[in-house]
Parts: structure tokens; C-alpha cells; sequence
């Protein structure tokens, strides 16, 4: 392997003539500039895979330059050198994602030391860290935790390979995130990504939602109609919560996996498919077949690549890289402040996150919202944690009304027997709304109609 790539930034020459000595006599490959510009400027030709650099410099100083790079390469570790830090400065420092903070003078081996938990940092995930082809499949992803750094290095080793795989993690960790990140990363990133949460699909749908139907297969099945497994045909698909699927529907999934063709509903012959699965779940798996909850014989064939995402209470580095990514999102949107302030930025350290990222968003959002200063107070952070204590598992509210709006979709549907006049009536809409809203939700009236002739 190539000597990792260092980059350090001082504006004194006799200080940075003697960093660079003490790096390359233990093995790196050294870029020395003398301010943040020419920094910026060297990180376009060519990314190390650590910046090392002073806080107090003429132009721009460390810190600015650490905001330049955190927003441009999230994922690239800094560590701050100063003569003139202070412990507030370095707690301040490395919770807005500094990597690391050390005051000069500096002991030579703990600089050595924090540049090479840097690198092995940088190097874990076996991919070079850049704004390239190289980390474009997992872009989406934003962390610098060593256990989730392993666990995409792992992700992506699996995305080669056609094996499925089986993500395990609580809920709001962000599976179809990693689910997506691993389709970018295989041989199928070309063709279709398509994700369907199985406690979401009636029993009474499941054939036609995953396998089609044909024309005339039921009354009012007026065209073909192409399931999901045909729609990720050549691709990925992405199965939530499967550990909620009961057996019945489980041998369904077992035998189209077995035999790698579907019939649709109405069909006299079968369609081949050459799908990819990738398969999440919140629950524990082999205790669930040791209970007979689950096939076995199901759950081996899903599990050949197993991953598990660790729970944000983990991965306490990240909160603050998140956070901000996630303001940053809604400043469009919200005119959300600047960024937070250090004391908010500990609260959200030290709280407890039993909602993982997604309730980590949603607090980021309230503060967003509600919070009309430059930058978010501690005040706002533990007013959005205390509206959180206890709705762990309370969604976002538009995908909460989302799930209310299909739900009672599907039951007007069922009262009516896919009868969609009659439905818009009770519903108080009109028809040409109504299909909007089947549509939006990809409901079909006649898969109801169906139910009349089973």
C-alpha cells in the first residue's frame, strides 16, 4: 500500500519544515502549504487522508478551513494544532466533528499517534476518501465512527457479490440508506432500487402487489399489471421488516426465491426474474425460528451476508456531523439558523436517543423551525427533547399521515368492494381526487374487486 497522504497547514515555515521531518521519517507521504486557501486549493488536485492544521492563522483560519472541508469532504478527518487553545476551545472543537485538538507545544508521538487512528480511520472502509466515483455509492451516508466505517467497508465487499443480505438494527438507524448505498455499489446499480415495507401490503394483495396479475385474471383487471419483483427485474429489492411477514406469505417469498420465477395472478405460465434481496429487520431472527415465527429454511436463504447497524448511542461522534447536515438540508426550506451553538451541540451529545437518526432528525427540524437566532440554543435542543420523551417511536409527521391516508384508503376500498364511487362518496371527494390519491399511494381498485370472487 502507498504511504498514507498527509496534509498540513501552517503559516509558520519553520514550524511546518520540522511537522513534515517528524512525518515522513515515520512513513508518510507529506503536502505542506502555508494557509487555508492553498490548502483548498492542494485538496482539489489531490486528497490526503488526514489534514493536519494551526487554529490561529493569517486569512482564514483553522477552523474555517475544518467548516470549508467538512462541507465539501465530510468524511475527511481534521486535527487542529494551537498555542493558543483552551479546553472549552477543544471541546467546542472536536463535539462540531474536529477529529482531534492538541495544543502546542505538541508531543511529537501523540500528534503521530492521532494522524494514524486518522488514517486507519480513513482507510477502514478499504475506499479512498474523496468527492469521486470512489464514495459516490455511499454519499448518502454521513458518519466517521470506526464500527460503521467497518460496517460499510463489509457493505461494500457484499455489494460485489450477488449474495443476499440481511440487515438487523433498531428502527430509525437508517436501513433503506444502507440498503440503497449497497445497490449503488454492486453490478446492478444500473438498473432498478425498489423498496416495499412488508407490514404495509395487505395479506389479501400480497400476489398481486409482489408477483402482478394479467388482463381478465379478475373482475376489473382491465390491463397487465407488472408486480415488484418484475419492476426490480435485473436490480434490487430492498424487503423492510420482513420479520413481520407471516408464514403463509413467507412460503410465497421462499418459493419465488427458490425458483427464481413469478406467476403472476391470472397467468397460466411463469415470468423469470433475476433479483438481488436485500432484506431489514428490528426483530431477532433466529429467535423468531426457534419460536416458529419464522421459516427456517426462509431465513437462510436471506441471511448468507449478515449486517447490523449500530444504534446511534454508539456512533456519538456522528451526532454532531449529523445534525448540522441535517440543518444545512433545511435551511432552504425553513431559513434554519447557521449551525448550533457548543452547549446545544452537548446536549444532543449526552442525550439518549432511543429513536436512533430518525429522531434525531426530528429534533434537528424542530430546532430548525422554531429557532429564529444565528444559531441554535441549548434551550431549543432540550425543549425538542422533552416533546421527544416517550414518542420514541412516534414517525415524523407527514409519514404518519401518509400511513393514515393509505390505510383508510384500503379499508374504503374493502368496504366497498373496489367500488371507487362509491368510496369517494364516503370519502366526501370527488372521483377525479380519489384516483389521485389511489394512485399516489399505488393502490388499485380492482385488486379489491377481487376479493369478491375469492
Amino acid at each position: 500500500m502507498n504511504a498514507p497522504r498527509v496534509l498540513v497547514v501552517d503559516d509558520d515555515e519553520g514550524l511546518l519544515k520540522l511537522i513534515a521531518i517528524r512525518l515522513r521519517r515515520s512513513d508518510y507521504d507529506v503536502t505542506t502549504v502555508g494557509g487555508g486557501q492553498q490548502a483548498l486549493d492542494s485538496l482539489s488536485r489531490q486528497l490526503p487522508h488526514v489534514v493536519v492544521t494551526d487554529l490561529q492563522m493569517d486569512g482564514m483560519d483553522g477552523m474555517a478551513l475544518f467548516e470549508a472541508i467538512k462541507s465539501r469532504f465530510p468524511l475527511l478527518p481534521v486535527i487542529v494544532l494551537t498555542a493558543h487553545g483552551t479546553i472549552p476551545d477543544a471541546v467546542a472543537a472536536t463535539k462540531d466533528g474536529v477529529f482531534a485538538f492538541l495544543t502546542k507545544p505538541f508531543n511529537g508521538d501523540a500528534l503521530i499517534s492521532s494522524i494514524q487512528e486518522a488514517v486507519e480511520l480513513s482507510l477502514d472502509s478499504g475506499v479512498e476518501i474523496s468527492s469521486g466515483s470512489g464514495t459516490e455509492w455511499r454519499g448518502d451516508i454521513v458518519t466517521r465512527n470506526a464500527e460503521m466505517e467497518k460496517l460499510l467497508a463489509e457493505a461494500k465487499m457484499a455489494a460485489r457479490s450477488e449474495a443476499s443480505i440481511l440487515i438487523q438494527c433498531d428502527s430509525g438507524t437508517g436501513k433503506e440508506l444502507l440498503a440503497k448505498a449497497i445497490h449503488k455499489a454492486s453490478l446492478r446499480s444500473a438498473a432498478a432500487f425498489v423498496g416495499v415495507n412488508c407490514t404495509a401490503i395487505p395479506e389479501a394483495l400480497f400476489e398481486s402487489e409482489f408477483f402482478g396479475h394479467v388482463k381478465g385474471a379478475f373482475s376489473g383487471a382491465t390491463a397487465n399489471r407488472q408486480g415488484l419483483f418484475e419492476n426490480a427485474n435485473g436490480g434490487t429489492l430492498f424487503l423492510d421488516e420482513i420479520g413481520d411477514m407471516s408464514l403463509e406469505l413467507q412460503s410465497k417469498l421462499l418459493r419465488v426465491l427458490e425458483e427464481r420465477e413469478v406467476r403472476p395472478v391470472g397467468a397460466n405460465d411463469p415470468i423469470p426474474i433475476d433479483v438481488r434481496i436485500i432484506c431489514a429487520t428490528h426483530q431477532n431472527l433466529e429467535e423468531a425460528v426457534a419460536e416458529r415465527r419464522f421459516r427456517e429454511d426462509l431465513y437462510y436463504r436471506l441471511n448468507v451476508v449478515f449486517l447490523e447497524i449500530p444504534p446511534l448511542s454508539r456512533r456519538r461522534e456522528d451526532i454532531p456531523l449529523l445534525a448540522n447536515t441535517f440543518l444545512n438540508s433545511m435551511k432552504t426550506e425553513t431559513g434554519a439558523p447557521g449551525g448550533f451553538a457548543p452547549e446545544a451541540l452537548k446536549t444532543l451529545m449526552s442525550a439518549q436517543w432511543p429513536g436512533n437518526v430518525r429522531q434525531l432528525r426530528n429534533v434537528v427540524e424542530q430546532c430548525a423551525v422554531l429557532c429564529k437566532s444565528p444559531l441554535v440554543t441549548e434551550s431549543f435542543v432540550q425543549r425538542a427533547l422533552r416533546s421527544n420523551v416517550n414518542n420514541n417511536s412516534v414517525v415524523p409527521f407527514a409519514e404518519a399521515r401518509d400511513e393514515f391516508e393509505r390505510e383508510y384508503l384500503i379499508e374504503l376500498l374493502r368496504m366497498t368492494c373496489g367500488n371507487v364511487t362509491r368510496a369517494a362518496k364516503l370519502a366526501r371527494r370527488n372521483r377525479s381526487e380519489f384516483y389521485k390519491l389511489l394512485n399516489k399511494h399505488h393502490l388499485e381498485a380492482l385488486q379489491f374487486r377481487q376479493l369478491i370472487n375469492e
